[in-house]
């Protein structure tokens, strides 16, 4: 009894001993666990909720806006994946809600596209009054709305005429006597067919020897009743209107053009354009007529084009968005936007352009305006042709952009850009377009050509006028003068491309510190950055046109790199980094 005794009090410590060294071992994981558990619970404790269309709504857990219902959406989710702190993201619902509109800034592009906007009309040579021919009253009445289809020869109401009776008593009278007095006859039939009777009726009461109390109203041609003017038992005078037909076949396309674009539209011009009710559907034209007179108030002529209506899918009244390959180059100063895209603050002026993104995204835009036509402003600069903008709801994304924290009209971030003088500008844009020659040079791989055009550069650079620009103005001008003559003399002298690329890095930084300080009078240009240039360090440069041609590689990867902002004439630059936006290259030493 003793050892079994014995045994157990082993047996039970050794028991105990493990359960010990279990519990120990379990303990840290279970600490673990209860940790991320509490990590867990504290990032969704941390997670704010709020309303797409009410920002200022922020709660700790999900449910429903207490001001307009809707589900209550992550904050996260307002403005995630832009990248640019200057365009504010929506969902479709809040853009339902806020009733949002936008169109597309009519203008000229580069290569002489011209974009403008107007509706569709009927084609005025197609309309028709149906009027009563004799006075009389409304008997029957087939037509009972407006919008019916109708056929040429089809009837359309039943008269009773008094006088219409006793003009067929002429008429049987007259034909009795017709062999001994056929003048009286021809007479009698003729005034019938003053009175637009038929053939047909005028035979049919000859040969039933009766008159007839009713005689039928015909459609002279099909299309559509647009108007109907009397009701049954109406009493009609001669001459009045009874109904108005169009016939919708063919319609007409009537644009608005500034007086400005009139000199690079000519008849026959082809039209491309398309209605918001057709989506994906394309329409093509021909100018047909450019009306002589402007318009003033809006001082825009009327440019028309027409159209066969296959299928019957246009419609009077739709607006149309369009494009005219004219002959020559517009004016891209010509753009107009609707007043009610533009919101004012100050001096400032910002408008709202779509940007595309796979939510619905505006970017706050400074434009500056030109004088107002009617209900729109012409924009001097800050706006492209064929941007879309919001014309219907900018303020409601304004106001939902600075309750979120972000920029908006006023709340922007601080200008880079400086105050110069016209000139200065234009003796600094010389210079712009002798860098042009050097990036395109280096783009065909042609070192001779590249030395050639930094000789360009270099005499255009000696002719800034440095007296043109004061104070901070001047100190900036001063040390980007430097750099960009050190950096031309260094290519120079280049042996080869590639030491002749390193030093392109160089001059690039300083062409876009130069642009984005002072500007330059081109209507257009883009910075584009190569990710692969140099070992995969990256590098900048200032390209005139939009499609990536590299000049860090040539031939070898012509269209490596992106596009990474763009620079509009007149438009300021915003400093949103605090600092330059292009970094000096770093393997320059």
């Amino acid at each position: 009894m003793k050892k079994i005794f014995e045994n157990k009090t082993i047996l039970i410590l050794t028991t105990l001993l493990l359960g010990a060294l279990i519990g120990w071992i379990l303990k840290p994981s279970a600490s673990h666990s209860e940790a991320e558990h509490d990590h867990a619970g504290e990032a969704g404790a941390n997670t704010l909720w709020t309303c797409s269309m009410h920002p200022q709504i922020k709660l700790g857990e999900p449910g429903s806006c207490p001001i307009c219902g809707m589900d209550l959406i992550p904050a996260t989710q307002m403005s995630a994946g832009s990248g640019n702190p200057l365009v504010y993201e929506m969902t479709p619902e809040a853009v339902a809600m806020a009733q949002i509109h936008t169109t597309k800034v009519g203008g000229s592009n580069a290569s002489g596209e011209l974009f403008l906007t107007g509706k569709i009309q009927a084609d005025e040579r197609e309309n028709a009054s149906v009027t009563a021919k004799f006075p009389g009253r409304i008997e029957k009445l087939f037509v009972t709305f407006t919008g019916e289809r109708v056929q040429a020869g089809q009837k359309l109401a039943t008269l009773y005429s008094p006088e219409l009776l006793s003009a067929q008593r002429e008429l049987l009278e007259a034909s009795k006597s017709k062999t001994s007095f056929p003048e009286l006859y021809q007479a009698a039939k003729a005034k019938l067919k003053l009175w637009k009777l038929s053939d047909s009726q005028i035979q049919a009461i000859e040969e039933s020897g009766k008159v007839k109390e009713q005689i039928d109203i015909l459609a002279d041609q099909s299309g559509v009743v647009t108007q109907r003017n009397v009701a049954l038992g109406d009493y009609v005078s001669t001459g009045q209107v009874l109904f108005n037909v169009v016939n919708l076949n063919k319609l007409w396309v009537l644009l608005d053009a500034y007086e400005a674009d009139l000199s690079s539209i000519k008849l026959g011009d082809p039209i491309s354009f398309s209605v918001a009710g057709l989506p994906g559907e394309s329409f093509s034209a021909k100018v047909a007529f450019i009306d002589p007179l402007l318009d003033p108030n809006t001082r825009a002529a009327s440019i028309r084009a027409e159209i066969s209506n296959t299928g019957q899918k246009l419609k009077p009244e739709m607006f149309v968005t369009a494009s005219v390959k004219t002959r020559s180059k517009g004016s891209s100063a010509e753009l107009s936007v609707p007043r009610t895209a533009v919101l004012w603050s100050g001096k400032r002026s910002v408008v709202y352009v779509k940007v595309p993104a796979e939510r619905p995204s505006f970017e706050m835009r400074e434009v500056t305006l030109g004088s107002r036509m009617g209900d729109n402003y012409l924009i001097e600069s800050g706006l492209q042709p064929g941007e879309v903008i919001v014309t219907n709801g900018a303020f409601a994304i304004d106001a939902a952009a600075q309750l979120s924290g972000q920029f908006s009209m006023m709340s922007r971030p601080e200008t880079k850009s400086l105050e110069v003088s016209s000139e200065f500008r234009n003796q600094i844009t010389q210079v712009a377009d002798a860098y042009f020659g050097i990036k395109n040079a280096l783009v065909k791989d042609d070192l001779e050509g590249t030395k050639k055009e930094v000789n360009q550069l270099s005499q255009n650079l000696s002719k800034v006028n440095m007296a043109l620009v004061k104070d901070k103005a001047h100190e900036q001008w001063m040390n980007q003068l430097q750099g960009l003559k050190d950096a031309s003399q260094k290519i120079s002298s280049s042996p080869n491309l590639e030491e002749a690329r390193k030093h392109f890095s160089m001059l690039s930084f300083h062409i876009l510190e130069m642009t984005e300080t002072f500007g330059i009078n081109k209507d257009v240009v883009y910075k584009d950055y190569c990710p692969m240039a140099f070992g995969d360090q990256g590098a900048y440069w200032l390209s005139e046109r939009k499609d990536i041609t590299n000049p860090y590689f040539g031939a070898s990867m012509l269209t490596c790199g992106e596009v990474k902002q763009t620079y509009l004439k007149g438009q300021p630059v915003l400093n949103l980094t605090g600092s330059s936006s292009a970094s000096a290259p770093a393997h320059q030493h």
